[in-house]
């Protein structure tokens, strides 16, 4: 995928992610400076938030729905 510099249009779902962040992340801190439980918190708690556009099911339920045989076989 390709994006021209600048264009944050261009990237729609990427700059919503970005905001989704800024939550828990100032823009411009050091990424070093967060320890990597952390990181994995805001992952886990975004991706566990509740969408719209999955019919106010997160991202894990889509996955855990369309993909749950086959990731409890790797489990």
């Amino acid at each position: 995928y390709f994006a021209d510099p600048y264009s944050a249009w261009q990237r729609g779902t990427n700059e919503n992610t970005n905001g989704l962040i800024r939550q828990y992340i100032r823009k411009g801190s050091d990424l070093n400076d967060y320890t990597d439980a952390y990181i994995a918190e805001i992952t886990q708690r975004l991706n566990h938030r509740p969408r719209k556009r999955l019919g106010f099911k997160s991202p894990s339920q889509v996955l855990w729905q369309q993909h749950g045989v086959a990731l409890q076989m790797l489990i």
